[in-house]
């Protein structure tokens, strides 16, 4: 049990206390009130239980050293009422007077959370999205498991709301330096997300419910006089020489329904494009290649259990624990490079998440209820740019090296299955270096077919993933078992290769007026830090150019 004392409000001290329970003690409010008044006074405080109101905060689960046990965090108010505090709640919205326009590349969430941050100041985001609407999206995502059909702009990836929207919506982020992240989830609940993500220790909102959410966003959005246009690639920047060199005044734009060409003009372009607009990061290769940068990535597989497998190893034999679906977190170091787990789903789905005709990537996702018969997370092994194979080479810059080979990888890894239907292999087969003569059934719609997946992914790759699993088993005994299967392959955990930027002004160092943010920037990684990076580079941005907050 851990006491930490806050803060002072009005000479009244505001606590913050951790307690460790069993699982059957976490609705007992008796039991809890009764545990922090002990603590409290052993730490020396006078007080009356009466005067004390207990606010709950966060729960994680430790099921370590064979015993499964609640942390339980709470803040204790002596002698104030929570509601008498100063209120947090989200930004105060004004209507763009259209004075001043922003234009922002891509719908995810650095897109959306930037857009927000420009009309509390009355400022006008116009959101260009290369994808559909979530209505749209979500027919295009069910044609890749029904047709084996990609549409290049609408799925899992593209589309409104951005790779999070139908892949998840984990809220868990160890970036708590880089932003606030209690007002990134207090935005979310106010636009309709479940209050829990506010105390959960790894928040989730689900795929089953994120796509409303983000259509309350959108409407907002137009509500205070802000633009969408869907279905809008950007083709090219709108570019002038200036004494401080090449600045952006806007974009041209291309419909993907009607071909139409156009284009936008504006004080500045935020580019939030997300970690697989290939296109983009070629057209700024075009544009000023010396704004990109190679980076550490990470290439790997699915891998899924039946989830009462995941279930028994976490909660040591116990199945009806009321916990809900177990999680895990693993990490190994194998020749140098890492080797962790990523993007773990408990009750979750593989998904297929390819962005093109004749490629196969997957990811995975869960609804909020975490209760499919599967638990699957992505296995991913360190990747430095100077592990890229010599032949892998870009006609446009070296720092594109990364996007060339991991469209190697996820073609082959297409040529190794069919049509959408992805290469698998149960993981004992994959460690005795057998071909596996027949698959359990998986969670991944289009299908598996039964491959080496020695033959199609790299072998630096496949070594380093054979020796992490043993450890892995090592640390979580069971996992490697008949019912767990590898699915290939997993290759857009983040993006190789990074738009650099100045960090005092948040600008391209070589584009002005262009604000790259989120995950396609190089800067972010999943749904709550890219919102914290969309709202940073959008402040830096309010800030470079003197837009002043306009009355609302």
């Amino acid at each position: 049990m851990q006491q930490q004392a806050l803060f002072y409000y009005n000479n009244v001290m505001i606590t913050e206390v951790s307690i460790t329970v069993s699982p059957e003690k976490e609705k007992d409010e008796q039991f809890i009130k009764d545990n922090i008044v002990k603590t409290l006074q052993r730490q020396g405080h006078i007080i009356r239980p009466s005067d004390i109101t207990i606010v709950f905060v966060k729960k994680s689960i430790d099921a370590r050293h064979g015993q499964i046990k609640l942390v339980l965090r709470y803040k204790v108010y002596e002698g104030v009422k929570p509601e008498e505090m100063p209120s947090e709640s989200v930004p105060q919205w004004h209507h763009a007077t259209g004075n001043k326009k922003i234009i922002i590349i891509g719908s995810g969430p650095a897109g959306l959370f930037a857009a927000f941050t420009l009309l509390e100041h009355s400022i006008q985001p116009i959101i260009i999205e290369r994808g559909s609407t979530t209505s749209q999206r979500r027919k295009d995502i069910a044609a890749i498991s029904t047709r084996g059909f990609v549409d290049s702009n609408s799925n899992y990836c593209f589309g409104e709301g951005g790779a999070g929207t139908f892949s998840d919506g984990k809220l868990y982020t160890r970036s708590n330096k880089r932003g606030n992240i209690p007002l990134i989830l207090r935005m979310f609940v106010h636009f309709g997300a479940d209050k829990k993500i506010l105390t959960d220790a790894h928040p989730h909102i689900g795929t089953d419910k994120l796509p409303s959410i983000v259509n309350a966003m959108r409407n907002k959005i137009l509500a205070l006089g802000g633009e969408l246009h869907f279905d809008t690639t950007c083709t090219d920047f709108i570019t002038e020489q200036t004494a401080e060199g090449t600045a952006v005044k806007g974009v041209r734009t291309k419909n993907t329904k009607t071909q139409e060409m156009n284009e936008f003009r504006a004080d500045a372009v935020i580019l939030a494009t997300g970690h697989s607009a290939t296109d983009i990061y070629e057209l700024i290769a075009r544009t000023a290649p010396e704004a990109l940068e190679a980076k550490t990535f990470a290439v790997g597989v699915r891998v899924e259990h039946p989830r009462e497998t995941i279930d028994r190893i976490q909660y040591h034999g116990k199945l009806d624990t009321g916990l809900g679906a177990a999680e895990y977190r693993l990490t190994s170091q194998q020749e140098g490079r890492g080797v962790y787990s990523f993007c773990m789903c408990p009750g979750g789905f593989v998904v297929p998440s390819s962005t093109g005709p004749q490629e196969i990537v997957v990811n995975g996702m869960s609804a909020a209820g975490r209760n499919s018969q599967w638990s699957n997370a992505a296995i991913v092994v360190e990747t430095r740019p100077e592990d890229i194979p010599s032949e892998c080479c870009s006609p446009l810059t070296p720092a594109l090296n990364g996007l060339v080979w991991r469209n190697y990888i996820e073609r082959n890894t297409y040529t190794c299955g069919i049509g959408q239907q992805a290469p698998a292999q149960r993981l004992q087969d994959f460690l005795a270096g057998t071909i596996s003569k027949s698959l359990p059934k998986t969670s991944y719609t289009p299908g598996v077919v039964s491959r080496d997946l020695h033959q199609c992914l790299p072998p630096q790759v496949t070594g380093r993933l054979a020796h992490a699993f043993r450890d892995f088993d090592r640390d979580m005994k069971g996992f490697i078992c008949p019912e767990a299967v590898l699915i290939a392959s997993e290759t857009r955990t983040s993006t190789p290769v990074r738009i650099v930027r100045i960090k005092e002004t948040g600008e391209c160092t070589a584009l002005k007026n262009l604000y790259p943010a989120g995950e396609g920037s190089g800067y972010a990684g999943g749904i709550v830090s890219s919102a914290m990076d969309g709202i940073h580079e959008c402040n830096l941005l309010i800030q470079n150019l003197g837009l002043q907050k306009e009355p609302g």
